[in-house]
């Protein structure tokens, strides 16, 4: 069993790796070669692989395996024969799963965190003279019938956050209800966090349809322009009320074909610099408190002052969840 603890204490451990970003066929191991397997929205910045190129010989592979949802049914699927060496980005909504099925050697570790939240479109409501949301409560008002994207729980962490959301603020008697009410306001169901944002949010560069949408706390720092209505500060801003508090990990996979490497890179990801680089590139806070933010995450990337679902059982309801999600919203 790894224990990344244990081996940070007694061992300074020197680090190299070369990304290639491109998904491949795992076949046989090489010791200076390791097979990450992440979702799609994990980021190694060339900075932090010249850094760990320059310490060792090791060559990082990524396989971007889709949402974290996909992702993980993946690793199921591959479990005895995996096809990476490591795991980045399962999290707190999904790790339930990789801890049934016996995925991981040894302990998932914490690496990142976030609040999933709603994020709305300043222009968009400015423009048409409303009043934004302040609550996820509000989604089922008719002033905003037809305004939100959210994606699918079975398939994306963020959804699956929400629906956990959901239950916790509205109760065992009053969640699907409210799902009911969310369907009957035209609620859009995305497939992954990508589709809803970067496609179907007005707010974000592919400026669609919906000026709601499921995202995270810290999206809005990524939103300040140097032109537009709202020049010099955020397009966009967050609901805080109804947020999820995401936890992602990382975790050497079971059968990995080089384990040793595997250690070496998960451990290196724990620390800086990767650590320093989660902010900028992956909309996430690092686990690692003395790392300094962004100026522009102080103003526009606030953390939820409470936070909905993350203190339930996911995985002794999320079968039952599902499947009454499923039920009432109707999508295949």
């Amino acid at each position: 069993m790894f224990n990344f603890k244990k081996l940070a204490a007694l061992t300074a451990v020197a680090l190299t790796t070369t990304l290639g970003l491109a998904a491949c066929t795992f076949g046989d191991a090489t010791p200076n070669e390791v097979t990450v397997v992440t979702h799609d929205s994990a980021v190694f910045t060339d900075e932090v692989i010249a850094e760990f190129k320059k310490q060792t010989g090791i060559t990082i592979k990524q396989i971007k395996a889709g949402d974290v949802g996909a992702m993980t049914n993946k690793l199921v699927l591959t479990r005895d024969n995996p096809i990476g060496d490591l795991v980045y980005g399962i999290d707190n909504t999904f790790s339930p799963i990789a801890i049934d099925s016996e995925l991981i050697d040894g302990a998932l570790e914490p690496v990142d965190f976030g609040d999933v939240c709603l994020n709305y479109d300043k222009a968009w409501f400015a423009n048409n003279e409303q009043v934004p949301p302040t609550s996820i409560a509000d989604l089922t008002k008719q002033q905003f019938k037809g305004l939100t994207v959210i994606t699918n729980p079975n398939t994306s962490s963020p959804g699956m956050a929400f629906l956990a959301a959901t239950v916790s603020m509205f109760g065992s008697n009053g969640w699907e209800q409210y799902w009911r009410a969310l369907k009957a306001n035209d609620v859009k169901i995305s497939g992954s966090w990508e589709d809803a944002y970067f496609t179907d949010f007005s707010g974000s560069t592919g400026k669609g349809a919906y000026p709601i949408v499921l995202s995270y706390s810290s999206s809005p720092a990524f939103e300040v322009r140097d032109s537009g209505d709202f020049a010099g500060e955020s397009q966009t801003a967050s609901v805080l009320d109804g947020c999820f508090r995401q936890t992602e990990y990382v975790g050497v996979l079971n059968h990995a074909k080089n384990p040793d490497a595997a250690k070496t890179l998960a451990l290196f990801l724990l620390n800086d610099p990767f650590q320093s680089t989660i902010a900028d590139t992956m909309y996430m806070y690092p686990i690692l408190s003395s790392v300094e933010l962004p100026k522009s995450w102080q103003e526009f990337a606030p953390i939820a002052k409470n936070t909905f679902g993350d203190q339930l059982d996911i995985s002794a309801n999320r079968s039952a969840w599902l499947s009454k999600w499923s039920e009432i919203i109707d999508v295949n």
